[in-house]
């Protein structure tokens, strides 16, 4: 007996965030290789290869819901060995701009984080775990979240990782953020 479950989708609305996406994806053939290339697809809850089939098909609930793409290091193995030539980390990194302003509490906290870990990164070169978390509780607007967080910063102190800001890099960042900002790459 085939104990493959059946699953139904409602193809979402096709406004302009979901018709980006699927231009970014529309060639892809399904070969597999972002996914073999991928080292972070064993803890996604969905294949990038699977991910490009639901944007394609316009299941943008079910994307929403996925965290695939919060798993996304953006290290380009999928982009540089996509036979197609398709820019794959780009459709990661709009998958997780959409979800910061359409996905739900998770996709939201998600992208509270990694909005605060962008700016953390533009205003002092490097992360400063200690301002990057200072960021993030500000964004996430829940008074009790440091105190889940207090142990784990605790255990940083006592092993010399927290540092304070260093601000040698700064120009050089803002130049490159400038950029991106520029070519529309960064939000």
């Amino acid at each position: 007996m085939n104990r493959t479950a059946r699953q139904t989708w409602s193809p979402g609305r096709d406004d302009g965030a979901l018709a980006e996406l699927r231009g970014m994806v529309q060639a892809c053939m399904q070969c597999g290789t972002c996914t073999a290339s991928c080292p972070n697809a064993f803890a996604m809850d969905v294949t990038p290869r699977q991910m490009w089939r639901m944007i394609q098909f316009g299941m943008l609930d079910r994307i929403l819901d996925s965290r695939t793409y919060w798993f996304c290091s953006s290290c380009y193995a999928c982009t540089l060995r996509c036979p197609r030539g398709l820019r794959l980390t780009s459709a990661m990194a709009a998958l997780k701009r959409l979800a910061a302003e359409r996905g739900g509490a998770v996709g939201r906290g998600n992208g509270a984080f990694y909005a605060a870990f962008m700016d953390n990164v533009e205003k002092y070169g490097r992360a400063q775990e200690a301002l990057l978390m200072q960021e993030y509780f500000i964004r996430k607007k829940d008074p009790l979240l440091p105190l889940s967080f207090a142990g784990l910063g605790l255990r940083m102190l006592g092993k010399g990782r927290l540092h304070m800001p260093k601000l040698a890099r700064k120009p050089t960042l803002r130049a490159i953020f400038a950029k991106a900002r520029e070519i529309g790459g960064a939000s």
